[in-house]
């Protein structure tokens, strides 16, 4: 089972970790367990239960209420509110409930009902984004469960891919050519970088993880990309990163070559004259805008 401290607590339910110490004080809402060094820690049980209480106090419930309702009220006042609210956080808090449940069934039911209601790219950029986000910053400290973040990453992986695969390709348009640097495995926003693409009539090949440069070197002669795209959010390491985007800018000096991800995004990263930094995946439209002004297709 996954461990939380307070400032995780703090972090998924935007509720203040003083606000919750007075609560667990005043009105005994958790009993945490402690470390050695007398840290609190919580279970899933109290993340769900911190979860439902700001979704209820986000709707005008009082503290003093919430503590005298059962469980069974809370759960169907909540899920009642998921269902209704045009609240971009109770989402988020829904799609949580669903990682610490491992529960696929109401990960999709969220999913598509968002996707039903704002469209496909809203719900990618405004709920399942910012999720992902809160959920890898627990990732990288060791605050869930392994399992459980790769349970969401890949069912947001089949999304992308399913959206992306209904999509028709247009053969006689520009091409982007998508990948992430050896030892990169995060490759949700460059699938997403690969839906939005297609979407606008561009056409792309997209290579995914880990990939070494001098296989994407020999491929890249043979297809001639206008663009490359790739991100670096945990490779290569800090103090190789210069040099890998030294040599993406001597290979591939006849293409424009795009990167993102928190290796570049804000560093101190010099880059040759046919490179762009992207600082996020929304900064890809204007590049997009320019590159279907030089084409005209039929959809």
């Amino acid at each position: 089972m996954s461990v939380y401290s307070i400032k995780d607590l703090e972090h998924l339910s935007g509720i203040k970790a003083h606000t919750i110490r007075i609560w667990e004080q005043r009105y005994n809402l958790f009993s945490p367990n402690r470390t050695e060094a007398n840290i609190r820690f919580y279970n899933e049980k109290d993340l769900k239960l911190i979860l439902n209480i700001a979704t209820l106090r986000d709707h005008g419930y009082k503290i003093s209420r919430i503590v005298d309702m059962t469980d069974q009220e809370i759960h169907e006042i909540v899920h009642d509110i998921y269902r209704d609210s045009e609240l971009l956080s109770d989402k988020i808090h829904s799609l949580t409930n669903a990682m610490i449940d491992i529960d696929e069934f109401a990960f999709f039911n969220v999913l598509n009902w968002n996707i039903e209601r704002y469209g496909f790219k809203k719900t990618i950029t405004e709920i399942v984004y910012p999720f992902m986000n809160k959920i890898g910053i627990l990732w990288l400290t060791n605050s869930i469960n392994p399992a459980q973040e790769h349970f969401i990453s890949n069912l947001v992986r089949q999304v992308l891919i399913v959206k992306t695969d209904e999509i028709a390709i247009h053969p006689e348009q520009p091409l982007f050519l998508l990948f992430l640097p050896e030892r990169e495995l995060h490759e949700l926003g460059i699938l997403y970088a690969n839906y939005l693409l297609r979407e606008n009539g561009i056409r792309t090949v997209f290579f995914g993880q880990s990939v070494p440069l001098d296989s994407l070197e020999e491929v890249y002669h043979k297809l001639e990309p206008s663009h490359i795209l790739t991100a670096m959010t945990t490779a290569p390491d800090p103090s190789d990163v210069q040099r890998y985007v030294n040599l993406l800018g001597n290979k591939f000096r006849d293409s424009k070559i795009l990167i993102t991800g928190s290796r570049v995004v804000g560093q101190d990263i010099e880059i040759s004259a046919n490179m762009t930094i992207l600082n996020s995946f929304n900064a890809l439209d204007p590049i997009i805008q320019e590159t279907k002004a030089g084409f005209v297709y039929d959809k």
